[in-house]
């Protein structure tokens, strides 16, 4: 496994279709949820990501404070199907995490979870705020991390 952390500017091209790529096959077709991947965020955001074999398996996008929260927080959070069931999406937030705050960040961070992962983030120190709602149609939650 070959993990990597770089701000937008610092992907290639091969670097960024990778990372494209894989949120598209777990959020647009394994998920069946068509919506605008491209945000306009990930230019001003960090992303970590790990490849095996060549192929990217998991990936994160960093969002630093005041871009789209008043706090840090982690999104498009993914493990490809085939890496499921083990330890990876706890290292990915693990690592995530870390290098939040060796961007020297020390506050909260808030994530918006898919309601079906309420349980797997609170396992990770998250604690739901509020009710669920629809984002994309696909049912969500905020949660906050104090470190």
């Amino acid at each position: 496994m070959h993990w990597k952390f770089k701000q937008f500017e610092e992907l290639t091209n091969q670097e960024l279709y990778g990372i494209l790529r894989l949120r598209s096959e777990v959020f647009v077709v394994e998920q069946d949820c068509v919506y605008l991947d491209a945000d306009g965020y990930d230019d001003k955001c960090f992303h970590l990501w790990a490849e095996h074999n060549n192929e990217f398996v998991t990936c994160t996008r960093i969002i630093p404070p005041g871009v789209y929260y008043d706090e840090a927080s982690i999104g498009r959070v993914i493990v490809a199907k085939s890496m499921r069931g083990g330890v990876l999406g706890k290292e990915l937030m693990r690592r995530s995490e870390e290098a939040l705050y060796s961007l020297g960040y020390t506050g909260p961070i808030k994530i918006m979870a898919q309601s079906y992962l309420l349980n797997w983030y609170e396992s990770q120190g998250y604690v739901g705020e509020g009710e669920d709602f629809l984002e994309d149609g696909i049912p969500h939650r905020i949660m906050i991390k104090v470190p």
